[in-house]
């Protein structure tokens, strides 16, 4: 690109705040002039500081939290949607069909967590609608029925979890097995296949929000060849991320630099940006300007759109 070969780095932070600024630090001191990441909101905000004081463009695929881009620089970008934005269908939704159920809000205390079970709470009270338990969960553990005994004393219907799929699948599966009827409903974290090899039939019928499916785009078709062909299943946030890549190239070659803040300005002048998800165009910000949440239903093992 642009004469010369790119070179990649592979970072994990494991979700982790301080592992995510040591990954920041290395790549600083690496010389990396763009990064697509990180995935949780809880690593990706704390990176951010480092990169923006090392002059580091960032283009998350997954972190959702309104504070990424609201307490952002010139170098926050995203390509996935804001708990904002989820949270106004998800409140909506339990105001609505689920208004006569007794309903409690948990989330695990994370920056994503947190974040997007206030949302979801806020537009739901503001459509009238009260929870009869809000509470955090550890994550991490592996026994929540300290949880589930209380969930059962207070006759709780229907739950909206904001967390990760590790700890809802477990909530869901030992809720089943010590007897309590509830349907879950949580945010974009639950499209991930490993959500069912943990809970097992015990996610049958939960719910969850998530951007209009990449994968089905005809945006998406040649690159969806490809994955096919190494028997890949690009699902979750993949097809983000190949598009945070694409949308820093295609800035990248049109202005004849990879300068960080060069390709950050272009990337909020030019646009739209053509990727697997479709165009892409940014605000002033770095979010992008369409939303397109909808809900998706867990059935005998996979998930699809809900209609």
């Amino acid at each position: 690109m642009l004469g010369q070969t790119l070179k990649l780095e592979i970072g994990d932070d494991v979700c982790d705040p301080k592992q995510a600024v040591s990954v920041a630090n290395r790549y600083a001191n690496e010389g990396v002039k763009f990064v697509a990441g990180h995935f949780c909101s809880s690593s990706t905000i704390p990176a951010s500081k480092v990169y923006i004081e090392e002059g580091i463009l960032e283009i998350t695929p997954a972190s959702t939290n309104p504070k990424y881009t609201d307490e952002g620089s010139w170098n926050t970008f995203r390509t996935c949607s804001r708990d904002d934005q989820q949270g106004k269908l998800t409140g909506r939704t339990l105001a609505t069909e689920f208004k006569d159920k007794k309903i409690v809000i948990l989330h695990d205390n994370t920056a994503y967590g947190k974040g997007i079970a206030d949302e979801t709470k806020k537009n739901m009270n503001a459509a009238g609608k009260q929870e009869v338990l809000y509470t955090a969960y550890v994550p991490g553990e592996r026994d929540y029925s300290a949880l589930i005994s209380r969930l059962k004393e207070i006759g709780a219907e229907v739950a909206y979890i904001g967390g990760y799929h590790p700890e809802i699948g477990l909530i869901a599966r030992q809720a089943k097995e010590q007897g309590l009827k509830l349907q879950i409903l949580g945010p974009d974290s639950l499209q991930t296949a490993e959500l069912w090899q943990i809970s097992g039939d015990a996610a049958e019928g939960m719910l969850f929000t998530f951007n209009a499916d990449p994968r089905l785009r005809p945006s998406a078709a040649a690159v969806m060849k490809e994955f096919k062909a190494k028997n890949q299943d690009p699902e979750g946030f993949t097809l983000f991320t190949y598009a945070a890549i694409q949308i820093w190239a295609e800035a990248a070659n049109k202005i004849g630099s990879i300068e960080p803040k060069l390709v950050a300005a272009a990337l909020k002048s030019g646009g739209p940006w053509e990727t697997v998800l479709g165009p892409i165009s940014y605000d002033s910000k770095g979010d992008v300007t369409t939303i397109d949440y909808v809900w998706y239903v867990w059935h005998n093992g996979t998930y699809a759109e809900r209609h």
